[in-house]
């Protein structure tokens, strides 16, 4: 039940154009300082999760996990995404909240 909060939430964060996945694309709106909030999925490889985590300390965006990658692209409806970055404030706290009261976040 609350694992499909925060995915509706993210897929509507998603529709209104306020997300973006990638590994690349997410580092480089991190860099840029639009990002909100980082979501990642547990099973990123060791490799993926040290690089956006190291990258989101430095610039202090807050991360997030889910449980998996296919979950994460489930909730954006796209194939399995294993990092989403939120661009907005809003999307991103409410976010932030769901995934901290849920058992994996």
């Amino acid at each position: 039940m609350e694992q499909n909060r925060w995915m509706s939430l993210l897929g509507l964060a998603n529709r209104a154009r306020k997300t973006v996945s990638g590994e690349e694309l997410v580092i480089r709106e991190v860099r840029r300082g639009r990002t909100k909030l980082v979501i990642l999925a547990r099973d990123a490889s060791e490799n993926t999760r040290k690089k956006v985590t190291d990258k989101c300390t430095y610039y202090k965006v807050p991360v997030r996990f889910v449980p998996d990658r296919s979950l994460l692209g489930q909730a954006i409806g796209k194939d399995e995404r294993v990092v989403v970055a939120v661009m907005e404030a809003g999307f991103a706290g409410k976010l932030s909240e769901m995934l901290d009261e849920s058992q994996w976040g």
